[in-house]
């Protein structure tokens, strides 16, 4: 990936034993790049940090409200949560409200990421289904807005009006048109962007506000106001997201993507921000984003949420202390 820069290293015995190379980028509510690493113009696929984009033809439609949804069903739109049974449970209650069945999602199955329950279900002998998928909340949002525009039931094709719909918001957000798409983990179509586009996307959602007269920004609004308010549900217990929005106190949304991608909405700053990891680590791009959201003055480096992200000694299974993750000299 042409332009990257060092982020992150790991360092071991007095040297850096690896070194994470990626993009970031800073925008303001008006779409400008307030800071950047890297190249504003890589085009990535920002994977699972763009739920919440996705999810924006589920509110500006009406299709939430004539569904019933509350906060906790939009948080879980814009998740990709473990698989626990506060999960499973909320979202197949969220498909019988519509009629409709785990057998009616397109994400396929995934064993869930929650310990006690993955105990639980291997002494019981049940296998993982389609509910524990990270992304079965962003599907049953699909859903409800597929049954709202009447569309068939095969809404993870690109050319359905679902996807349709998707695509025209995070074109709308990102302000560019998306170059190609590529299918995702849950089997739907994931639009490409640049890392201006997506900390654009970011900032519009840190500006949008409840109150606004247009529909999409009200949309915003909401759908951040449910991360911040159950971040437990965007992620769960022991997850980056969810430990780190908690350690800000619900000012900031997080969420992070496949393939080292993770992006922040800032509210009170009007900020957006949006990080690539080159290599696709998730310890890279935890440690950035953490290392981001503290220049910003938004997240206490002392804090352990922060700290095991950024700043805790790596230890061996000895409990040795064996070396640390940084960044790199000159980003954050």
């Amino acid at each position: 990936m042409a332009g990257t820069v060092a982020m992150v290293e790991v360092w071991r015995g007095g040297m850096a034993e690896s070194r994470h190379r990626g993009h970031a980028v800073i925008c303001d509510a008006a779409g400008a790049v307030v800071e950047s690493w890297g190249d504003p113009g890589a085009v990535i696929l920002p994977r699972s940090s763009v739920k919440m984009i996705q999810a924006l033809p589920l509110v500006e439609s009406g299709a939430a409200d004539a569904a019933g949804l509350g906060p906790e069903d939009l948080a879980l739109a814009c998740a990709s949560h473990e698989g626990a049974p506060v999960h499973v449970t909320r979202v197949a209650a969220w498909l019988q409200g519509l009629g409709l069945s785990e057998a009616d999602l397109r994400c396929g199955a995934q064993p869930t990421r929650d310990p006690a329950e993955r105990k639980r279900m291997l002494i019981a002998g049940e296998a993982p289904c389609q509910l524990h998928n990270n992304c079965s909340g962003k599907h049953a949002g699909f859903l409800t807005l597929a049954r709202h525009l009447g569309a068939g039931p095969d809404y993870v094709d690109p050319g359905h009006p679902v996807q349709r719909a998707v695509r025209a918001a995070f074109e709308d957000v990102t302000g560019q048109a998306s170059p190609r798409f590529g299918i995702d983990g849950c089997s739907a179509p994931n639009f490409a962007t640049t890392m201006h586009g997506l900390a654009r996307a970011m900032a519009f959602f840190a500006g949008a506000r409840a109150d606004a007269g247009d529909a999409r920004s009200r949309a915003a609004a909401r759908l951040v106001e449910a991360m911040r308010t159950f971040p437990e549900l965007v992620a769960g217990e022991g997850r980056a997201c969810t430990e780190l929005m908690r350690a800000m106190g619900g000012s900031v949304a997080v969420k992070t993507g496949a393939e080292g991608v993770f992006v922040a909405i800032l509210p009170d700053r009007g900020l957006g921000v949006a990080v690539k990891i080159e290599d696709g680590a998730t310890r890279a791009s935890e440690a950035a984003i953490t290392g981001l959201l503290v220049r910003l003055g938004v997240l206490d480096p002392a804090h352990p949420a922060a700290r095991r992200r950024l700043g805790d000694p790596i230890r061996n299974w000895r409990g040795i202390e064996t070396g640390e993750i940084r960044l790199a000299p000159g980003f954050a």
